[in-house]
C-alpha cells in the first residue's frame, strides 16, 4: 500500500528527538496516580528513573513488577503529558514507537482534551487515541474515539503483515482536521472518522464538531492490567516491559 499521509500546507510546531541527558519538563509533565485510578489498572504511577528514562536517544517507560517479603505483588510504571505546557487543537501527531509485548501490558500514546470543564467530564470531553496495542496480541493497533454520553466510541485496527510491534519501531499518526480525524501506521491510512457527537447528561448536544474542537494534549504512558487488556500472568517478561519512543511531532497549518 501507498503511503498516503500528507504534510502538504503544514509546518512543525513541537517536537522531541528525547536526546537529552533527561526529560524536558518544561514540555512533559510527569503524572503520579495510584492503583486502581482508571480501567482497574494494577500499576501506580511514579516519577524515578526506574520507570521514565532517556537512553540512546529514546524515553523509555518501563513497567516494574516488585516482590514484597509477605508475597505481595505491586507494580509502578510511567506517564507523561504535556497537558498546559503543550495543547493543539487540530494538526497532525505523531510518534516512532516500539511496544511491549507480554500479557496485561498495554501501551497507549493519546490524546485527551486540555479543559474538560468546556463540555463536561470524560467521556463527554472527547478522547482520541492514535495508538493501543494489547501485549498479548502484539501486532494488531486500536485507534479509537471516545465521545458521548452514554459513553460511545468509533474504533478502526491496522494488523501488521509481517512482524509485530514489539520487535521494531514503528510511526504510528493522527490527522485530526474539523469534522473528520484519519489514523495511520507507517505513513498509511488504515481508518478514518467523520461522525460523531458531544451530548452531557442533560441531553443537549452541541454543534459538530464537538467535543474534538478545542486543544487537546499528548499522552504517553504504559499500563499494567486493567478491565480491557486483561491481567499480567506467569509469562509476562516484565525485563522487557517497556514502551520505547524515537520521536514525538506535531503539525499544524
Amino acid at each position: 500500500m501507498e503511503k498516503t499521509l500528507s504534510y502538504e500546507g503544514y509546518h512543525l510546531v513541537f517536537s522531541d528527538n528525547f536526546d537529552g541527558p533527561t526529560l524536558d519538563r518544561t514540555c512533559w509533565n510527569v503524572e503520579l496516580h495510584p492503583p486502581g485510578w482508571v480501567n482497574e489498572e494494577l500499576q501506580e504511577y511514579v516519577d524515578n528513573d526506574e520507570v521514565i528514562k532517556l537512553e540512546n536517544g529514546n524515553l523509555l517507560l518501563r513497567a516494574v513488577k516488585t516482590l514484597g517479603k509477605d508475597g505481595s505483588v505491586s507494580y509502578t510504571s510511567g506517564r507523561v503529558s504535556t497537558q498546559w505546557k503543550r495543547d493543539f487543537t487540530c494538526g497532525i501527531f505523531e510518534a516512532r514507537l516500539k511496544v511491549p509485548q507480554g500479557k496485561g501490558l498495554l501501551p497507549a500514546f493519546w490524546l485527551m482534551t486540555t479543559d474538560e470543564d468546556k463540555y463536561g467530564q470524560w467521556p463527554v470531553c472527547g478522547e482520541l487515541d492514535i495508538m493501543e496495542v494489547l501485549g498479548d496480541q502484539p501486532r494488531k493497533n486500536h485507534g479509537t474515539l471516545h465521545y458521548g454520553l452514554p459513553h460511545e466510541e468509533t474504533q478502526g485496527t491496522v494488523m501488521l503483515a509481517e512482524g509485530d510491534f514489539s520487535q521494531a519501531f514503528h510511526d504510528f499518526a493522527v490527522k485530526w482536521e474539523p469534522g473528520c480525524i484519519r489514523w495511520y501506521v507507517d505513513d498509511k491510512e488504515y481508518f478514518r472518522a467523520d461522525s460523531w457527537f458531544s451530548a452531557g447528561s442533560d441531553g443537549e448536544k452541541k454543534p459538530f464538531p464537538a467535543p474534538f474542537d478545542h486543544d487537546m494534549y499528548l499522552i504517553l504512558n504504559l499500563a499494567v492490567g486493567g478491565s480491557w487488556v486483561g491481567y499480567p500472568d506467569e509469562t509476562t517478561d516484565f525485563h522487557r516491559a517497556r514502551l520505547a519512543v524515537d520521536w514525538v511531532r506535531v503539525y499544524q497549518k
